[in-house]
């Protein structure tokens, strides 16, 4: 952790979820009376936790630099409202619950142009997700190998178990319920004058290259403000964590920080 930060690991109880949910901060160690920073949540991906973002990357040391790092425990959800399983609504918790734990508990922004969203994987995917849906919330969000193709990837034998997650989460394949968590069906309808900047990165042996690719070319054709990046490597922290400085640096022009 990086000199001039503090860590706090938190609990709260989501309504969405009904059950306690984790999470873990970063935040400058020294703030000044009624100052309120700016707040990036940080999701992480798949197979991992909320503690992926500390154990694996040296994020911490923006805090420094007048930032509040939120780090929410998303299980296996895609951080979706999930559609065959009612009672899992994790949209709900990231959007509403975690959003208003922290600004009640932290000296947090509680406004969109002090609100961004960066993730991994399948955090990486939720955070374009949300850009396209929930516009409202951010000013930025940043996809460090998103996994964009995860509603319309196809039925193999080899990959039943993840078939039958993401049918879970998305709906059968074919139904209404796709579209709406679909990013290439929902940039078609976003307004991209509404939209949070999107800053889109993958490595040049990432195997969602391709569909990653598509998906900024939707965005290029539609006129949104984005950008997307590739740097040498895979789908793997090495790389994502390479990604960080220039994200972080588009960031900070996105984002209001001298607010008091």
């Amino acid at each position: 952790m990086a000199t001039g930060v503090t860590m706090q690991d938190c609990t709260f109880r989501s309504k969405a979820l009904g059950r306690k949910m984790p999470y873990r901060v970063y935040l400058p160690a020294d703030l000044a009376a009624g100052q309120k920073l700016p707040v990036v949540y940080l999701l992480h991906g798949g197979g991992s936790d909320f503690r992926a973002w500390s154990n694996n990357s040296d994020v911490s040391e923006y805090a420094r630099k007048g930032l509040i790092l939120v780090m929410p425990e998303g299980d296996e959800s895609y951080y979706m409202n999930e559609v065959e399983a009612p009672e899992k609504k994790f949209e709900d918790y990231i959007t509403n619950d975690l959003l208003a734990d922290v600004e009640s508990r932290f000296p947090a922004r509680k406004d969109r142009n002090g609100r961004a969203v960066i993730g991994i994987s399948m955090g990486g995917f939720a955070a374009v997700k949300y850009a396209l849906s929930r516009s409202e919330l951010f000013c930025f969000i940043g996809a460090l190998s998103p996994s964009i193709d995860v509603p319309f990837r196809h039925f193999t034998i080899r990959r039943l178990d993840q078939w039958w997650k993401f049918r879970t989460i998305f709906g059968p394949s074919g139904s209404q319920e796709r579209p709406a968590r679909d990013p290439s069906k929902l940039v078609l309808r976003a307004d991209p004058k509404e939209t949070p900047y999107m800053y889109l990165t993958a490595g040049e042996q990432e195997p969602l290259l391709g569909p990653i690719r598509r998906f900024a070319a939707q965005l290029r054709a539609r006129g949104f403000a984005y950008e997307f990046h590739m740097k040498r490597g895979g789908h793997d922290w090495s790389e994502w964590d390479a990604q960080l400085p220039d994200c972080f640096a588009k960031l900070s022009e996105t984002i209001q920080t001298d607010v008091h």
